[in-house]
């Protein structure tokens, strides 16, 4: 069975860290690239960042450049998300999935998601 798993959310205050990770079952993540995504409450899933086979990064929003980065230990069929300087505005579910192709493109080319991991940012 195709499974993704998140965890390493949490609650956290404004300015610090978390890191999440994003396991594979089932599969090998090796040819895949695998990208990041959040929902916040009453919005859409957003794309965060996406990291390729060959380890290049796209980073779908730019709230998060210089703050967030991914990625990725094949050997352990699992793929990271660094989170530093959290604000309020991060607070969400994060979703970790796999794109049917290698490369990073379109939130339509993203299968077998997780069930996601809840960050909430507060004081």
């Amino acid at each position: 069975q195709v499974q993704l798993v998140e965890s390493g959310g949490g609650l956290v205050q404004p300015g610090g860290s978390l890191r999440l990770s994003c396991a594979a079952s089932g599969f090998t993540l090796d040819y895949y690239a695998i990208g990041w995504f959040r929902q916040a409450p009453g919005k859409e899933r957003e794309g965060i960042l996406c990291i390729s086979s060959s380890e290049g990064t796209t980073y779908y929003t730019d709230s998060v450049k210089g703050r967030f980065t991914i990625s990725r230990n094949d050997a352990k069929d699992t793929v990271y998300l660094q989170m530093n300087s959290l604000k309020p505005e991060d607070t969400a579910v994060y979703f970790c999935a796999t794109s049917i192709y290698y490369y990073c493109s379109g939130y339509t080319d993203f299968f077998s998601w997780g069930q996601g991991t809840q960050v909430t940012v507060s004081s």
